[in-house]
Order: structure tokens, then C-alpha cells, then sequence
């Protein structure tokens, strides 16, 4: 079993938290089953569910209906997935500015946490 950890700025903001407090009931529900599957499989989990995205970057793939959504995140020492980034993905391809920004928050999470978060 893996660890989730949101990531959270200097100033203890999560933007992944915003970004849930932002879904209806049904697809916050939908999500947490994706991050379960996640938890439980860990780099193991693979598409449909997950992909890789660039280097440490890797996505969790959640369709409701016709929209497309994604939370990208990277794995830390042996046992934690640190969740960087989430947004309704509108365009087939992922935007470079969604790509680059989960990179910036993993370089800022490993600079501030380098040996780990004790949960």
C-alpha cells in the first residue's frame, strides 16, 4: 500500500484540494475510487488508469462522461505518491504549462521535503 500526499506550497495551500472542492458530488466520488486504485497499485497501475507523462510526471486518467480529467503526481522514496496538479483536460494533448507546472511543484516538494513526510 502506498501513501497519498497533496501537495501543499510554502504557505500551506493545496491546490489539489481546491481543485476537488470544485467537483459535483458524483465525480469527487469518482475520483477517490481512481485514487484508491492508485494507493493500492502504485506504479503498478497502468492504462486505462494511469500513463507516464514525462521523466517522474505521471497522470491519473479519470473520464466522466465526455470530459477528461487529470491529476498528475510522481512517487517519492519507496512509498509515497506526492499528487501535484489537477485540471479538466479540454485539448487531446496535455498542455506543456500543466506538464512544467507539476514539475516546478515536485522540484519545490523534494527541495522542502527530501527525505520524505512521516504520515
Amino acid at each position: 500500500m502506498y501513501n497519498l500526499l497533496f501537495y501543499t506550497n510554502a504557505r500551506s495551500d493545496s491546490p489539489i484540494d481546491d481543485f476537488l472542492d470544485s467537483l459535483d458530488k458524483k465525480l469527487r466520488a469518482k475520483v477517490a475510487v481512481y485514487l484508491s486504485l492508485l494507493e493500492e497499485h502504485g506504479p503498478h497501475l497502468r492504462r486505462p488508469y494511469a500513463d507516464i507523462v514525462r521523466r517522474k510526471i505521471r497522470e491519473l486518467r479519470i473520464h466522466q462522461s465526455s470530459n477528461q480529467y487529470r491529476i498528475l503526481y510522481f512517487f517519492h522514496l519507496r512509498d509515497q505518491i506526492v499528487l501535484v496538479h489537477a485540471f479538466s483536460k479540454k485539448t487531446q494533448q496535455l498542455k506543456e504549462k500543466d506538464i512544467e507546472l507539476a514539475e516546478k511543484r515536485m522540484e519545490d516538494w523534494l527541495q522542502r521535503f527530501p527525505t520524505g513526510v512521516t504520515t
